[in-house]
């Protein structure tokens, strides 16, 4: 099962600034994983008491001509399976990479949430635009110094 997905939803979540009123409480939990506060145990004690909280419903689904595989179940309101989801999923980056790929943006303005994939763990910026917006900001303050 690739949970990644999941880790994706989290973090767009986690971005949202006007969540649905019912996953008001659950970004607010996601960002405190994202803030890192307290280093990597904070980071695994956080998700595992959410781990607790919202528990995962394994679920075999066959659909569109593929094999079965699994997916987290969705009950009818959706709200406390996309809780687990998400909760698993930034379990699954924590336990497979590290809480160190789980990060906010660097760009002052932002601090938007984001997923590091990189393969040497670089990633310092939510996206090209902000890595563009730092990096014009860094030279314009460099040319205002003289150098």
């Amino acid at each position: 099962m690739d949970l990644t997905s999941y880790a994706e939803w989290a973090v767009r979540l986690v971005n949202d600034p006007h969540p649905p009123p019912e996953l008001i409480g659950l970004r607010d939990e996601l960002a405190a994983v994202f803030d890192g506060t307290g280093g990597e145990e904070a980071v695994v004690a956080r998700l595992n008491a959410l781990l607790v909280h919202h528990p995962v419903r394994p679920q075999l689904s066959g659909h569109d001509g593929q094999r079965w595989h699994l997916h987290l179940a969705v009950s009818a309101d959706g709200t406390a399976d996309a809780a687990a989801g998400a909760v698993m999923g930034l379990a699954a980056v924590v336990a497979e990479l590290g809480a160190d790929r789980l990060g906010r943006c660097q760009e002052p303005r932002c601090l938007r949430a984001f997923l590091d994939t990189s393969s040497n763990r670089s990633r310092r910026y939510c996206s090209a635009r902000c890595a563009s917006r730092a990096n014009v900001a860094a030279y314009r303050a460099r040319r205002r110094r003289g150098q």
